[in-house]
């Protein structure tokens, strides 16, 4: 199940931004490119990654076409004028009492959110434990576009003595029932607490390893989470809270379910775009595309698509 209109009446008065943009688009099931197409007709050019940026709270609209675009939105999903325009105001003013958290090393890799940080904050071991070295992710998107799972293998290096665990973050698509995603412990571990965020589609798992971590000592672990119960896919997004080892990213596409073009793309921790966006080669013979990223930098790194 998705978000229903109570759900987004409720958010909408309370905030924060991105989780009311995120149940807007649920209610109403408008998948992102959608959207953009609709917001194109009214001259407003918004990318689709910056939309799926909006609505899982990685970059928060501030520059005067970004608000107009935002403006735009109300209109296009039905919602009362203002209505997110307030929230941005209600958050900026909320956060200028707060000083944020610094990230630790294997925050930005496990994709961690305030949210998820709240599902599993009781008795959670201190941030910054580990350092990643190699992490490889293989995204799946099924023949109906959705995105169906991914699977990750970390090679990570203990900063400290006893590091046992890591915590490992999946954000679904817009529409996400957190409660039908399953977690899986693939190689070299075991699933502890898991929480579950239905407001923010959002999943936070513990991955325990065989034994407590040496400092200096290296490790090699596994894990998935099988989703398809959001909408369409178009992009899959990284973030990264401090600089890392070896990225790759692979995803692959369901029989039927080639993508018109894909394009890598980049971040700097602020959010603003660093580089170009670079158009990635679709093998039409496996449907796969991926990105290979030698060391990794604070910010986002992903792959964004285009349907037909």
């Amino acid at each position: 199940m998705g978000h229903t209109e109570a759900d987004l009446a409720r958010v909408l008065n309370t905030g924060p931004f991105h989780q009311a943009l995120r149940a807007a688009l649920s209610v109403r099931g408008l998948p992102l490119q959608r959207v953009q197409h609709h917001l194109a007709h009214r001259g407003i050019k918004v990318g689709v990654t910056s939309l799926c940026y909006w609505q899982q709270g990685a970059r928060r609209p501030r520059r005067p076409e970004s608000l107009r675009a935002v403006r735009a939105l109300e209109e296009v999903l039905e919602l009362p004028a203002q209505s997110l325009i307030r929230l941005l105001g209600a958050d900026a003013a909320g956060a200028r009492g707060h000083r944020p958290p610094a990230p630790g090393s294997h925050r930005g890799l496990a994709e961690l959110t305030g949210e998820a940080e709240r599902l599993l904050a009781r008795d959670s071991p201190p941030r910054g434990g580990l350092e990643t070295l190699v992490l490889q992710e293989h995204v799946r998107i099924g023949a109906d576009r959705r995105l169906l799972g991914r699977d990750a293998l970390h090679v990570v290096r203990a900063r400290r003595d006893g590091v046992d665990r890591f915590l490992a973050v999946h954000r679904g698509e817009s529409g996400c029932d957190p409660d039908r995603v399953e977690v899986s412990a693939l190689e070299n571990c075991r699933p502890g607490r898991i929480r579950r965020d239905r407001a923010t589609g959002t999943v936070a798992a513990e991955l325990l390893f065989d034994a407590a971590l040496r400092v200096g000592e290296t490790y090699v672990f596994g894990y998935g989470f099988e989703d398809g119960t959001g909408g369409p896919s178009g992009a899959s997004v990284r973030a990264f809270g401090g600089r890392g080892g070896q990225y790759l990213l692979q995803v692959r596409f369901g029989p039927g379910a080639l993508p018109l073009r894909c394009r890598r793309f980049a971040g700097a921790a602020d959010g603003t775009p660093r580089g170009v966006r670079t158009e990635l080669a679709v093998s039409p013979r496996h449907r796969t595309v991926h990105l290979l990223e030698q060391s990794v930098r604070p910010g986002v790194l992903g792959i964004e698509w285009e349907w037909e």
